[in-house]
């Protein structure tokens, strides 16, 4: 009998993943809860096992499951919902897989599915060649802090193990707070124990023996398969000497900041530190520490197994490798796209994920999260490479691409990045703290038609004092996302609105 391999993502739960497992399973037909491959509109996405290979289908809910035994699904039968081998798929064939290689295939809680797709051998390639060069191979791969900062990994990796001290920490940043970004949740969910493997090779590179994974409360799922996976790897000895250990936030954005997050992991509030000394040379409890995102450390095993090199034959520029973009908001086809860098913004907004979900007019694109800055279709021609957003004064952030159509308030919305700051901030810088709760009140005064010019005026200052004033990126950004809406439709600052 066929196994059908149903998926347990987060975002598969919500539509109803949970109810076509049950009522697959009592067909009597064996069902493999894996991860989700981010095609996100066609989820529940299932695929089954035939002599032909995997079949998919979907989006499948509970109702439709009698009407595809009748068409023998199970031997990949014709149906309306069969959407044929996945790697088909122009979705997917269109992507360089390397982070994702495994999300959605494997059963992610099966240390033998995990050996069986390639899983160790970056982990065994770092023990053949040794720590120095572990690290070389990371530093010639290009790879970059994929958390935002975009940050070169071999160069931290080699100031931690080039620093003074026995005791020394990787820390994995899981603190997926920016909206329309859910690829480490995917990872977490997907393929746990290739996050696993890249804390285990960057442990060895700079000789640290105790890892903490720092994630979200809000990801329970991502929580439990993941704590799982640890539970499994310590049992079966596969990490040697390493142990990792999971950490659980209580829902502050700023606790994605590297040092906010080091506060927190210490058991005390989640604040900012001033730099320097650097996590590298004094992080968590005063020590050396690597701080990597989910997708970096992720990441490494394709590194090392493969070869630097390889990697850096990837992207362009300075911005090597590829990069999972994930597409949300109001497109046609959300999810996870993995890709080189070099792609321009409009290919993928309008290429990869088809325009608007409401078929209306594409107006505004946030790149980088919530305090990212908005781009118009007029600068569709921007390469997705970290240098060129930054030359037109955006992010790639940590790959989140959220869409809006025209009907979007840009004012509203500029509006809300000085709340949202307001709210998370930590409080312990001036600018960020009292500068983002100002800028809210005079942002309504200009949407209220007061005195607009020099209520714009007055925002463009305290942007430039939150920019070069703040103590770290949440007030520090706060200004691309409200300047960036000011200078792209400033039609939309001198409109009174209904009260």
């Amino acid at each position: 009998m066929s196994r059908v391999c149903v998926p347990r993502d987060a975002a598969t739960l919500a539509v109803g993943a949970d109810a076509v497992a049950g009522a697959i399973a009592e067909r009597g037909v064996e069902v493999v809860r894996t991860g989700s491959r981010g095609l996100v509109w066609l989820e529940p996405m299932i695929e089954v096992e035939t002599v032909a290979g995997r079949i998919a289908y979907g989006p499948v809910m509970a109702k439709d499951l009698p009407g595809l035994f009748e068409a023998d699904f199970l031997n990949g039968g014709e149906h309306l919902l069969r959407l044929g081998r996945p790697e088909d798929h122009p979705w997917l064939a269109g992507q360089t897989r390397i982070t994702f290689a495994r999300c959605g295939i494997l059963d992610p809680a099966s240390l033998d599915d995990y050996r069986a797709h390639g899983g160790f051998k970056g982990l065994e390639r770092a023990r053949e060649i040794g720590p120095a060069a572990t690290i070389a191979a990371v530093t010639d791969s290009g790879l970059r802090g994929r958390g935002g900062a975009g940050f070169p990994a071999g160069i931290k990796w080699r100031t931690v193990a080039e620093a003074p001290g026995e005791t020394k920490y990787i820390v994995c940043n899981a603190d997926e707070g920016d909206s329309g970004t859910f690829a480490d949740r995917m990872i977490m969910e997907g393929d746990p124990f290739t996050l696993l493997e890249g804390m285990a090779i960057a442990a060895f590179a700079v000789g640290a023996s105790k890892g903490y994974v720092y994630s979200r409360s809000e990801y329970p799922h991502a929580n439990a398969t993941f704590g799982a996976a640890i539970e499994t790897a310590r049992s079966a000895g596969v990490l040697s000497d390493f142990d990792v250990e999971l950490r659980v936030g209580a829902g502050a954005y700023v606790c994605g900041e590297e040092t906010a997050l080091l506060e927190s992991l210490e058991g005390k509030r989640g604040q900012v530190r001033a730099k320097p000394p650097l996590p590298a040379h004094q992080g968590l409890f005063g020590k050396p520490t690597v701080v990597n995102n989910v997708l970096t450390l992720a990441t490494t095993p394709w590194v090392l197994a493969k070869g630097g090199e390889a990697y850096a034959a990837l992207g362009v520029g300075r911005s090597r490798g590829t990069q999972p973009i994930q597409l949300a908001g109001n497109v046609r086809y959300p999810g996870v796209y993995e890709a080189p860098f070099g792609l321009t913004l409009g290919e993928i907004v309008n290429d990869i994920g088809g325009g608007t979900a409401s078929g209306r007019p594409v107006k505004a694109v946030q790149c980088g999260g919530p305090l990212g800055a908005y781009f118009p279709p007029s600068l569709f021609d921007t390469v997705y490479d970290y240098e060129a957003f930054a030359a037109r004064d955006g992010l790639i952030g940590h790959g989140g691409v959220v869409v809006f159509d025209d009907t979007v308030d840009m004012a509203a919305q500029a509006r809300f990045a000085f709340q949202f700051c307001a709210l998370e901030s930590c409080g312990k810088c001036t600018p960020c703290r009292i500068g983002s709760v100002r800028g809210a009140e005079t942002m309504q005064r200009v949407m209220d038609g007061v005195d607009t010019e020099a209520n714009l005026a007055l925002i463009t200052d305290l942007c430039e004092t939150l920019k070069f004033g703040s103590l770290c990126a949440l007030g520090g950004f706060t200004p691309y996302p409200v300047m960036s809406a000011i200078n792209h439709w400033p039609e939309d600052f001198h409109v009174v609105r209904d009260i």
